[in-house]
């Protein structure tokens, strides 16, 4: 039916799918136990590891799109886990950060997040563990690189 084309082998669908469910994964225990989306989690861990942040900010970090982004940052701010700062050059911007409560959520999510990395550790193995690492790494250079910077030609879809 499909062809030459093999969706299960086309790398990019099996990354996102691979991404897909290692995040699903670990979206049911933090929401189990913070009632958190996963934009809020991506949200809450972008303050909590780099602080002070634009929603502009987090979206380019994390990849969301803006709308998810001010979903995700009306719902923290209503658990009272950030506030916002009104830049003092330009009315516009508002700098966000974590409150006290939501920097206790964040290092608490962190070590649930730290845990569960030592369980895919367990899953993959120490060397498959240190195989994917390397390879996402190169992956990611080689995006990043010359390749990475190329603009995809008018007309064409991305994977």
């Amino acid at each position: 039916m499909g062809g030459d084309f093999d969706l299960e082998a086309f790398l990019p669908y099996r990354l996102n799918r691979a991404a897909e469910l290692v995040s699903l994964r670990f979206a049911v225990q933090y929401k189990a136990k913070y009632q958190i989306t996963r934009p809020e989690w991506r949200a809450l861990a972008a303050l909590g590891f780099h602080g002070r942040m634009t929603a502009t900010e987090i979206g380019a970090h994390s990849t969301m799109h803006k709308t998810k982004v001010s979903r995700a940052v009306k719902a923290l701010e209503a658990k009272r886990w950030l506030r916002r700062i009104e830049d003092s050059n330009d009315r516009r911007t508002e700098h966000l950060e974590l409150t006290v409560l939501g920097q206790r959520s964040y290092r608490e999510m962190a070590q649930m997040a730290q845990d569960y990395e030592r369980e895919l550790a367990l899953l993959f193995g120490e060397g498959g563990l240190n195989q994917l690492e390397r390879g996402l790494t190169a992956l990611e250079n080689a995006m990043l690189s010359g390749m990475g910077k190329r603009r995809p030609r008018a007309g064409t879809k991305q994977g």
